[in-house]
């Protein structure tokens, strides 16, 4: 599928670019990884960006790695763009504010997804009484109802399309029960500790996903941590079970998606200027609900 032009820096080898982050090997091992302002829906990278989208999802997650004490460890070495080597201070108008230098760690291949409200394609797969992740889930169910515990639904992970729903299982089965089992009990702590916080800022934490990695077999939480791409943030004044709830994320982006004409392959649509600015302002807003700050204005 054509994608947007690719990020380049001069020195340092380009290994990966996902849907959002573009990630380098620097000379000394480590990695960089940057944060665009490319926005995806329905899996397709549109061609209209949201200006500072990165810069909130770098600063929201290294507020999280920085604040919550269940993360077993973290892949982040250094986020202040004035300590980045001195190679990379030529580059301060694209870095700054958006990357963050990392350990380098082997990947474990599944997104490690909590829910604490149904919500999104499981909330659809219930409707149709399909059963997904091997859950046996209670009848009678309402949109956006909480579960009474969170659940672990892990996916696969895939840098396009869509990422397919598997058992713990199916998980076990390819990197052992015993890490299986750990990723659950680490994500579902994550997880609880970060609905604690949010809820004190006025803010439901439905559902997010986390990745991991291994050094050494330690187990460190590695790509982001409750942002706005990777979980489902709601409005405690708003909530309200029954019906699809508004959110901090990009859900405005798709709701505006399905009133098109659109069949949701590339390319897709430009964005008008109302629909950006109104997302780049839900996104604005979260990060100062959660950090306590102003973006611009630390």
């Amino acid at each position: 599928m054509p994608r947007q032009p690719s990020l380049k820096i001069e020195g340092l080898n380009s290994i990966r670019e996902g849907k959002v982050r573009s990630l380098f090997e620097m000379p000394d091992g480590n990695l960089l990884i940057v944060a665009s302002d490319r926005i995806s829906a329905f899996d397709v990278i549109l061609p209209t960006a949201i200006p500072d989208k990165g810069k909130v999802l770098t600063q929201i997650s290294n507020f999280w790695f920085d604040h919550l004490s269940s993360i077993p460890a973290h892949h982040i070495i250094e986020t202040n763009f004035d300590h980045f080597p001195d190679y990379l201070q030529p580059h301060r108008s694209i870095l700054e504010g958006r990357s963050t230098i990392v350990r380098k760690a082997q990947v474990i291949p599944f997104e490690c997804v909590v829910r604490g409200y149904i919500s999104g394609s499981l909330w659809s797969a219930y409707q149709k009484g399909q059963s997904v992740y091997g859950l046996n889930l209670p009848p009678n169910l309402q949109e956006s109802s909480p579960f009474p515990e969170p659940l672990f639904t892990p996916t696969t992970k895939a840098d396009m399309g869509h990422d397919m729903p598997v058992t713990q299982k199916q998980m076990s089965k390819e990197i052992g029960t015993d890490l299986t089992n750990r990723l659950k009990s680490v994500a579902i702590a994550i997880f609880n500790e970060g609905s604690q916080l949010a809820a004190e800022k006025g803010i439901i934490l439905a559902d997010t996903k986390f990745e991991f990695g291994l050094i050494d077999d330690q187990l460190i939480l590695i790509d982001e941590c409750l942002t706005p791409d990777s979980s489902r943030f709601w409005p405690q004044s708003e909530y309200a079970p029954g019906r699809s709830q508004p959110s901090f994320d990009k859900q405005y982006v798709r709701d505006y998606l399905t009133t098109l004409n659109w069949d949701k392959t590339y390319p897709g649509p430009e964005l008008p200027d109302w629909v950006v600015n109104s997302t780049r302002n839900k996104y604005l807003e979260v990060y100062r609900l959660i950090t306590g700050k102003d973006l611009f204005n630390n």
